[in-house]
């Protein structure tokens, strides 16, 4: 957008005739449609029947004055830029003009340069503000339902596209909250086996001695309750793909039993003898480190080898730059069509707050938050004072140069691990050092963790 490609409409506010016809005069020779308005009613009435793009309103207007039209606009009409205008200026004036919402002040009479001058300035507001929205909102071409732009993101599409290609086994990693099953079912969608089932299993919500039966199935009378004869998981997934979540809730002895069906690709139901041939990709994931795992003899080297024969990590969302603002409009966007609500909209203090926020729990943290600002907030408009106390607390302040590396180090510390409640293990993966060294750094800083969670 443009003054070439564009006639911008303008709408002025002023109680006096003349220079309505004095000001439109000199706005039409610029080719700008004008639009006028000789109270703050009547300016209300002109943004609702036209398609304006700036106001330009005299700051003292009889009744309902200069400043509550700005107020009005910047709670219900961000996408409009403010100048005000007034015969009597002052700094004051100024401050609270600029404060309420105005972008240009002012003062009668101006010459056509400085009036111009302004309106450029306010404009390329406006073109960035859309232009900006316009991005936020358009989601680029990615695999089956992933959503991101960042170069880490794009490096997992490459991934999950690459995989998609193969038969061969997958291990999807990342921390709680990351996507890892849209990341399966990305994978899954994308390949020769889509048009067959997508099998989500949690492993861990599956108590242990349930677990075999559901996944390979049972025979009649296996158990006490087995009536019949019922297929597992791996059956139902039959030419399709089995997505094994959290496979590191697994226990040993099942994890002897699931390297057992990927060596012989057969499955044996509980109380049979017979082995059953299955066709069915074998997709699995972990918010775990499991060589860690393996160290501590919970997890089976074997099994780790036959899972992890492509392997999709996926980036925390803190990691993940404008993403978290793409996300955050396409919850809101998705969420606004459910509900039958408006789509919310961000103010520049809201949206630095949700980039600078630590995020522990990832994309789900996100889509909870657009979710519950949906259902609780009045209007749509979110304002910093919207968010909970720990996001607006993490909007990073002016830095005080005067103050000691120690000093920038303790406060740091202390934030990360208020933004984790406390765990000390998720605050040391976060800062990058070993949870021997944060312990060393909390005890030499005199920090308190908050919480004693491992």
């Amino acid at each position: 957008m443009s003054p070439e490609t564009k006639k911008e409409t303008i709408l002025v506010v002023d109680d006096i005739p003349a220079t309505l016809k004095i000001l439109r005069r000199r706005l039409e020779l610029r080719q700008y449609t004008v639009v006028t308005a000789l109270s703050v009613e009547e300016a209300l009435s002109a943004m609702e029947a036209n398609s304006v793009d700036l106001v330009l309103t005299d700051y003292r207007i009889p009744k309902v004055d200069g400043l509550d039209l700005v107020r009005f606009i910047r709670e219900n009409r961000r996408d409009i830029e403010v100048i005000m205008m007034t015969g009597y200026p002052s700094i004051e004036g100024a401050v609270e003009a600029i404060n309420t919402g105005a972008s240009e002040y002012l003062a009668k009479p101006f010459t056509d340069k400085e009036l111009f001058s302004a309106i450029e300035r306010a404009l390329k507001k406006v073109y960035s503000r859309r232009l900006k929205k316009k991005e936020l909102l358009h989601t680029p071409h990615t695999p089956q339902g992933l959503i991101g732009e960042s170069g880490v993101m794009k490096k997992v599409f490459r991934a999950v596209m690459k995989a998609a290609t193969s038969a061969e086994t997958v291990l999807v990693t990342g921390e709680s909250g990351t996507g890892k099953e849209m990341v399966a079912r990305a994978i899954h969608y994308n390949s020769a086996r889509s048009q067959s089932s997508f099998v989500p299993v949690n492993c861990g919500g599956i108590p242990e001695n349930l677990l075999e039966s559901e996944l390979f199935g049972h025979v009649k009378g296996a158990f006490t309750g087995a009536g019949e004869t019922r297929a597992g998981f791996f059956q139902t997934a039959e030419g399709g793909t089995i997505f094994l979540d959290e496979i590191s809730e697994t226990s040993i002895n099942m994890q002897v039993k699931l390297l057992r069906v990927l060596q012989d690709k057969e499955v044996c139901m509980v109380g049979s003898s017979r082995g059953r041939k299955i066709d069915a990709r074998i997709i699995s994931s972990t918010n775990q480190d499991l060589q860690y795992l393996i160290k501590k003899g919970l997890f089976r080297e074997d099994l780790f080898f036959r899972l992890n024969v492509i392997n999709v990590e996926l980036p925390p969302l803190r990691e993940r730059g404008d993403d978290i603002l793409l996300l955050a409009h396409y919850f809101t966007g998705k969420f606004s069509k459910e509900m039958e609500k408006n789509p919310l909209e961000f103010t520049d203090k809201a949206l630095k707050a949700l980039k600078t926020y630590h995020w522990p729990g990832n994309v789900r943290e996100l889509q909870n938050l657009i979710k519950r600002l949906m259902v609780m907030t009045e209007g749509n408009l979110i304002d910093i004072n919207d968010l909970p106390s720990l996001m607006r607390f993490s909007v990073p302040r002016t830095p005080d140069l005067n103050r000691t590396l120690t000093e920038v180090e303790t406060d740091y510390i202390r934030s990360v691990l208020v933004s984790v409640g406390g765990n000390k293990s998720k605050a040391a993966k976060i800062l990058g050092i070993a949870r021997a060294t944060l312990r060393e750094k909390l005890c030499n800083h005199k920090i308190s963790a908050g919480s004693e969670a491992e």
